[in-house]
């Protein structure tokens, strides 16, 4: 089978693949996220975009991230990647100087900084797309 083109059936096929390798019923992965099941059968099958909180809730239940999501949905684009790493850069180069920080906070802080600059692309995108 194809890979839907539009994002966002490309974002509920991918929804739907990690529910089913996660063994996971659409009723329990539903009741989870606090919606209908008809609901979440639309978002798979692309025919509804979910709100930020549902992705977060639905992503929480399939023990990922909506980052994740976006990313393997395409809604954050090889250009804004390169032009976030061009900026990050420098911003990187002081986390990994930062030597009053554990190794382990560096790296988190780098995480969370890649969170923040792949949410904002994906809410431009959406912002182009809706």
């Amino acid at each position: 089978m194809a890979e839907p083109r539009d994002p966002w059936a490309q974002l509920g096929a991918i929804i739907r693949k990690q529910r089913e390798l996660a063994a996971l019923p659409m009723r329990q992965v539903a009741e989870a996220v606090g919606i209908s099941n008809p609901y979440l059968s639309q978002i798979e099958r692309g025919l509804r975009a979910p709100s930020e909180a549902v992705l977060e809730a639905i992503a929480a239940s399939l023990q990922t991230s909506a980052d994740a999501l976006y990313r393997q949905a395409g809604f954050v684009e090889p250009e804004d990647d390169a032009a976030a790493a061009g900026r990050a850069s420098g911003l990187a180069e002081a986390i990994a100087a930062a030597t009053e920080l554990t190794a382990a906070q560096r790296k988190a802080l780098a995480e969370v900084y890649r969170g923040f600059v792949d949410a904002n692309a994906v809410r431009r995108r959406r912002l182009t797309t809706t």
